[in-house]
């Protein structure tokens, strides 16, 4: 997670669930093999990179793990709204697509 994304996460009162997360909010930061989260966090607790709170882990079948300060728990990606389709737009001819009569 990006520093500032931090501080305000870390900040945060602890909400149960999935947390809702922005990717413009992380870098990817590298890979690991590991069994499950937990032995992700304690493999990488003595590196220079530990897995901090505000973290995210995401498992080879696109699940995402967050650290939260009681464990980890689901993550999902916000996704951004459809842009909108403009139905109203004018439709644009050549002469001679132009019905007789015209």
């Amino acid at each position: 997670m990006k520093d500032s994304p931090r501080q305000h996460f870390r900040q945060a009162p602890h909400v149960s669930g999935a947390a809702n997360v922005k990717r413009r909010d992380y870098e990817e930061a590298g890979q690991i093999e590991a069994a499950n989260e937990y032995a992700a966090w304690e493999q990488l607790r003595a590196s220079a990179e530990p897995v901090e709170v505000g973290d995210l882990l995401e498992r080879d079948n696109g699940e995402l793990r967050i650290c939260k300060y009681i464990g980890f728990e689901p993550a999902a990606w916000v996704l951004p709204p459809p842009e909108p389709v403009d139905v109203a737009a004018p439709i644009g001819y050549t002469s001679s697509d132009r019905p007789a009569g015209e």
